[in-house]
């Protein structure tokens, strides 16, 4: 064979193998994306709260699982029903993952909210997410920490009274940081994508 082909055919080979490596080592990794925060990033703000079969839930001991935090109240009539709707899409499209999430459904409306009802509402849209009320001094804590905005207007429609509230989608992530947030909207498919490079970073 010709020494000059030999050496061409080794010449494209080298190019290959390097451009291999340098696509490697190089590579973007994938990014989030939900609205990502800043590193290091801060714990989540303690939920301390009594569930409805009267124990207590505290997001702190929890670590080992994703949670999906969302405020909302049982008699919303638009953005509450639409966002539970789309975690049980989410849930569901996890398959075998959903076990390593958990669903947080906290009240902005303690008055009427019990324990037990939030419960029994978030259930209709998957059993195994978790309804959560207190006290309105236990609440106000924890809005804030998150930065809830709630205002009770005098408006009502025929579920009761209209209180608009900050319709944002947060992720603690199994660590117990809040690493990522969602505005409404934004396709679940995007929180399921997240998720699982979550999960797939902790492998």
């Amino acid at each position: 064979m010709d020494k000059k082909l030999i050496w061409i055919g080794v010449g494209i080979l080298a190019l290959v193998v390097l451009g291999i490596t340098f696509s490697v080592l190089f590579a973007k990794p994938p990014e989030f994306r939900g609205t990502s925060y800043a590193e290091p990033f801060p714990p989540a703000t303690e939920i301390e709260l009594t569930k409805s079969d009267g124990t207590v839930f505290r997001l702190s001991e929890q670590t080992g699982k994703i949670h999906l935090i969302f405020f909302g109240y049982t008699s919303c009539p638009d953005f509450c029903p639409t966002t539970l709707a789309e975690m049980k899409l989410l849930t569901d499209d996890l398959g075998a993952d959903a076990e390593n999430v958990q669903v947080l459904f906290i009240t902005v409306d303690p008055e009427k909210d019990t324990p037990e009802k939030i419960q029994e509402y978030v259930s209709r849209f998957n059993t195994n997410f978790i309804g959560l009320s207190g006290t309105q001094a236990e609440l106000e804590s924890i809005w804030q920490g998150y930065g809830i905005f709630r205002e009770v207007t005098n408006q009502s429609t025929a579920l009761g009274t209209v209180i608009n509230h900050t319709v944002r989608l947060y992720l603690v992530d199994l660590e117990g940081n809040l690493r990522l947030s969602y505005a409404y909207g934004t396709p679940y498919t995007d929180v399921v994508f997240d998720i699982e490079l979550l999960l797939d970073e902790a492998k």
